[in-house]
């Protein structure tokens, strides 16, 4: 399952992720283990991502992500600044320039930047809220069946809970 929606212009999209990774450089990375090009400021010795910077200064590690777009809605969510910059703010420079900035005050672009912003977010909590849960039962389910053997479940309650064909 893919983290983000397919940007509208592929081409864009690669062109800033490029730009991205060759402003800070190859295979770079913060002391914390960031290394997404997005997250660590360009500039910095050593270099820093903008989490670890603003932890270093006392400033919040939270921005205020505008869900559908500034423009669009001043509805906002906290969400930590490195996936904010390397996650959401990304898959908005991925919409059609003309939804996100909206210069008209389009009711119809700004239900589209709505379900856009929606869709970006589901997928960003669904990557860190739920499939680290599916990694660690598959996991557990491998470790079980090492110490108790194939169908391990079949002498404990979670029988019940055996898919039915």
């Amino acid at each position: 399952m893919g983290t983000q929606i397919s940007p509208e212009n592929p081409r864009a999209a690669h062109r800033r992720k490029t730009i991205a990774a060759r402003r800070i450089g190859e295979g770079n990375h913060c002391a914390c283990g960031e290394d997404r090009p997005e997250a660590l400021i360009a500039g910095s010795n050593p270099l820093v991502c903008a989490e670890c910077d603003r932890r270093r200064e006392y400033r919040t590690t939270r921005d205020d992500h505008h869900i559908a777009g500034a423009a669009n809605n001043p509805i906002t969510i906290a969400i930590r600044v490195n996936d904010h910059r390397a996650v959401l703010s990304t898959a908005q420079y991925s919409w059609p320039p003309k939804t996100l900035q909206n210069p008209d005050g389009s009711p119809l672009l700004s239900a589209g930047a709505h379900i856009r912003g929606y869709a970006d977010v589901m997928l960003y909590l669904m990557k860190e809220f739920l499939l680290w849960i599916a990694r660690m039962l598959e996991l557990l389910d491998t470790i079980l069946e090492q110490k108790m053997g194939r169908k391990w479940w079949r002498s404990t309650k979670l029988k019940s809970f055996e898919p039915r064909p």
